[in-house]
């Protein structure tokens, strides 16, 4: 019965290489190659081989936060929410408002 890789190893070359950081969730398009033996692991390994992927092309999920495009609304709820005196601590309330003395800290 076949399973299900929890980890995979990617090479990527090229223009690939500056397109994720660690962390980041990306979609790899690529070839599944088979990983190639040499002297005494040859033999040990008989037909058995490893695969990794080769990319092709990479694509990240979610931008980071100089490449969000922003509109005319967001930018007018941002101007009123900086212009509101009480903004320190309505943030303050909406990180973790379950946490006892939170506004403390």
């Amino acid at each position: 019965m076949g399973h299900i890789p929890r980890s995979m190893v990617v090479h990527c070359s090229g223009a690939t290489t500056r397109q994720a950081s660690p962390g980041d969730v990306v979609t790899i398009a690529g070839i599944l190659l088979p990983t190639r033996y040499t002297g005494f692991r040859a033999l040990k390994a008989g037909l058995i081989a490893d695969t990794y992927l080769e990319a092709m092309a990479v694509r990240k999920h979610k931008k980071s936060y100089h490449e969000i495009e922003t509109d005319e609304e967001m930018e007018e709820e941002l101007g009123t929410a900086a212009q509101d005196p009480d903004i320190y601590d309505r943030l303050a309330r909406s990180i973790a408002p379950e946490i006892y003395g939170h506004l403390d800290v």
